[in-house]
């Protein structure tokens, strides 16, 4: 069989990538970018880490040293005390697990309706939450803290909870990858005798657990990393967020210490991460494919 490389538009032909020096140079290529990558990410995790069992003077030090010379863990139990880590973390956990719950309960119905329902002037609704992503957010902050303000919802966690429950951009997701559930399903499932609620709790919502893990990821990330809103709304010490409360505290205790808290304020999210992990990828691209 003979291959006519002109039939190919790639830098480097098959003829040329199976050749000794063809795949010398592709593996090089290709462990180069990888290796550089992952150090590109992984780098500042190791960093953080690895700066909290220093000791004041070896972080201040110059040049600074990639290993510590006499690693200790008294960072972290000296952050977990002075931060308060504790109290900031179940306030953080019990705040993102209400947005995560009105997120689902918002975000999932209004997908479902668009997708499944049809209702009329759904494409011009979807099109205004789309349109949402475009607008800053320090463009609505203000008129949405004088809306908290006026509800009475300071240092509460339903002034969190209402901005969070509403997001076009989950929308968005969630809305694509129910227009690739075959309507068979639904329609099967609609001859049995089943309503609207009956059909998306149990037809469209196992078929849909792969998007549903990317969007708890979304929504659990941005409620444990987001500052300037709980930052303006949760002003009591006692109830503040974990970013809001390290923020606070940060100018009166050592630099290995504040290692040591956001260390500890980063794990929560990489636990996240990895359960819902495996589903990324089939949530992200299973809504491009039809049938």
């Amino acid at each position: 069989m003979t291959i006519h490389s002109g039939q190919f538009r790639t830098i480097i032909s098959p003829l040329q990538l199976n050749s000794p020096w063809g795949r010398r140079i592709y593996w090089t290529v290709l462990v180069t970018v990888v290796v550089t990558f992952t150090l590109a990410f992984v780098f500042p995790l190791y960093w953080m880490i690895t700066g909290a069992m220093k000791t004041g003077e070896e972080i201040a030090q110059m040049p600074p040293t990639l290993f510590p010379a006499d690693p200790t863990l008294d960072a972290y139990a000296e952050a977990w005390s002075l931060f308060d880590l504790g109290t900031l973390l179940g306030n953080t956990a019990y705040y993102s697990l209400g947005g995560w719950i009105f997120c689902m309960l918002v975000d999932v119905s209004a997908a479902y309706a668009l997708s499944k329902l049809r209702p009329m002037f759904g494409t011009v609704i979807l099109g205004a939450m789309l349109a949402t992503l475009m607008i800053p957010a320090m463009v609505v902050l203000i008129p949405l803290y004088v809306t908290v303000v006026d509800l009475g919802l300071l240092n509460n966690p339903w002034g969190l909870w209402f901005p969070a429950a509403a997001n076009g951009f989950n929308v968005f997701l969630l809305k694509r990858f129910f227009d690739s559930i075959p309507k068979e399903l639904v329609e099967a499932a609609q001859i049995d005798g089943a309503g609207p609620v009956r059909v998306l709790w149990s037809v469209i919502l196992p078929i849909s657990r792969p998007i549903l893990g990317v969007v708890s990821i979304f929504t659990i990330v941005t409620s444990f990393k987001d500052f300037t809103w709980p930052l303006l709304v949760m002003t009591d010490s006692d109830k503040m967020t974990l970013s809001v409360g390290l923020s606070q505290t940060a100018g009166m205790v050592s630099q290995n210490a504040i290692m040591g808290g956001l260390v500890v304020a980063s794990i929560p999210t990489i636990i996240v991460f990895f359960i819902f992990q495996r589903h990324i990828m089939a949530g992200l691209t299973a809504g491009s494919i039809k049938g």
